[in-house]
Formats: C-alpha cells, sequence, structure tokens
C-alpha cells in the first residue's frame, strides 16, 4: 500500500488554506504508520476542533470527532474501553495546551499508552486568528493587535514535567525527522507526545510579513536545531531556537496496565 490509499477520495479539494503545511505533518504520520504495519480496523483517530483537529478526517480511518479541547479526554474513554486498540490524537497547540491543557497534563500523569500529536502554528487558525499559548512575544494577533506580551508555552517541557514517557519535537521542513519521531511515538507504550512546529501563512503569516509560505518554512529552518547539536549551545546562541528530536524515551507502567492489576487484586478479594 501507498499512503494514498489511507486518503478518502471525498477528501479532495483539501479545506486547507494554499501553503498550509498540516498535510506534510498527515504525510509524515501515514508513511509512519504505514512502516509499521498496523491494522487501520484496530486503530482509531481522535481528534477535536480547527485546521489540525480537523485532518483525520481526510483519511479512511475510524475516526473519533469531538469537542474543541476535549479529544484527550474521548480518546482515554476509547483506550481503557478497547486497551487492544492504537489511538493516536490529532490536536492543534490551542487545542491541546490551552481549552484542552488540563485534559493532557493528566495524561502524562496517568502515562496513558496513546501518541499524541500537537500542530504548533501559533495561533487559532480556523478560528479567527487569535493568539495561542505558543504566540511568541511580539506577535499580532486578532486579539494582540499590538503585539502579544505573555510568554509561549513549550510543549514538551510541560509534557516531560507531567509525566509522559516519550517526548519529541518535529517540524515541517526537516520532515524525515518528523516522520522519525511519530514512530516512534508510536511505537512506545505509555503516553507519547509530539510537538510539530508547524505554519499558518494565512492567519499568523500575513499579520506578522510573512506572508509568503516559503519564507515561513525557511523561518523554521532558521528557528530549529537538533537536540545533540543544542546540547552544545549556550543560552544565549539557543535563544528563539527549538531544539528537535527526542527528548525522553523511558519506560514507565502505563495507566491501562495499572487498572488491569487493580482488577486482578479486587478479583482475588471478591
Amino acid at each position: 500500500m501507498s499512503v494514498h490509499d489511507y486518503i478518502k477520495e471525498s477528501a479532495f479539494p483539501l479545506f486547507t488554506c494554499p501553503g498550509c503545511t498540516d498535510g506534510v505533518v498527515l504525510n509524515a504520520f501515514l508513511r509512519a504508520y504505514e512502516k509499521l504495519g498496523y491494522d487501520r480496523s484496530n486503530t482509531v483517530l481522535c481528534c477535536a476542533i480547527g485546521c489540525a483537529g480537523r485532518t483525520p478526517t481526510l483519511l479512511d480511518f475510524n475516526v473519533l470527532r469531538v469537542t474543541h479541547g476535549r479529544a484527550i479526554a474521548f480518546a482515554t474513554g476509547v483506550k481503557l474501553a478497547k486497551p487492544d486498540t492504537k489511538v493516536i490524537v490529532f490536536m492543534g497547540d490551542g487545542d491541546s495546551l490551552a481549552i484542552g491543557g488540563n485534559h493532557f497534563i493528566h495524561a502524562c500523569r496517568r502515562n496513558l499508552d496513546i501518541t499524541a500529536i500537537t500542530f504548533r502554528n501559533e495561533i487559532y487558525g480556523m478560528t479567527g486568528g487569535q493568539y495561542a499559548p505558543t504566540t511568541p512575544a511580539g506577535g499580532i494577533a486578532t486579539t494582540s493587535p499590538y503585539g502579544m506580551i505573555e510568554p509561549s508555552f513549550d510543549g514538551c517541557k510541560l509534557a516531560i514535567g507531567s509525566g509522559a514517557t516519550y517526548v519529541a519535537r518535529g517540524d515541517v521542513y526537516n520532515v524525515n525527522n518528523l516522520e522519525k519521531v511519530i514512530k516512534g511515538a508510536m511505537e512506545h507504550k505509555g503516553f507519547s507526545f509530539v510537538e510539530v512546529l508547524t505554519t499558518c501563512p494565512t492567519q499568523f503569516g500575513r499579520r506578522n510579513k510573512m506572508a509568503d509560505p516559503v519564507k515561513m518554512i525557511n523561518r523554521i529552518k532558521d528557528m530549529t536545531v537538533p537536540i545533540e547539536k543544542a546540547k552544545t549551545m549556550s543560552e544565549d546562541e539557543l535563544a528563539g531556537k527549538f531544539p528537535t528530536g527526542v527528548f525522553l524515551d523511558k519506560e514507565g507502567i502505563d495507566l491501562n496496565t495499572r487498572y488491569e492489576e487493580l482488577l486482578a487484586r479486587v478479583q482475588e478479594q471478591a
């Protein structure tokens, strides 16, 4: 099979704006998924509202589309009800780190055995161009017309601090690395998180003098640095940079295992 076999014929023409890189992430996911040889009939893709959240609806998978910020909550229900199911969650940065932030934190804490992919485009793209938790300082949005004054979130640091057992970052310029870290996330048992640096030429780019999609991708190229190289750089050299690669990959008891152990103890006492 090729990645094209996973895409619905009805998906075209795509809903995305010209220059949007959400399709780059989706393609990297499909290539990784194909290499792993998983069974589509035993895979559930969870998503919510927004550009990134809508991407799985283009695919011929079992797709659960829910309310904004609640994709991980529904994914938790799917995984606990059907432990053998492969569950992958697609979210925007506002979807996962703002309105869905508490669900994200506690899924990390529980080490729920799912893969969560967050598209970091630094803005709310589909719902009007409001600033997001990832909008950089000084960034222009509809709700920060004079520049963003709040510090931005680092999703990877939040995931590590909350208890995730696989944490990585990729980007839409270095697609080979992106495919690699997504593949690693899906292979991992436990909560795996991948933050992907993406672009939004329409809502973020045109408001911040970067309406040219190529310039936005080159900006990501300039912002990113491989994690091994980042370890040799000073704080001043890393200012404004995003290390990419795998930050954390460790073993841990996942929530389903803990739940099964609890059931066994209760049954013994019955």
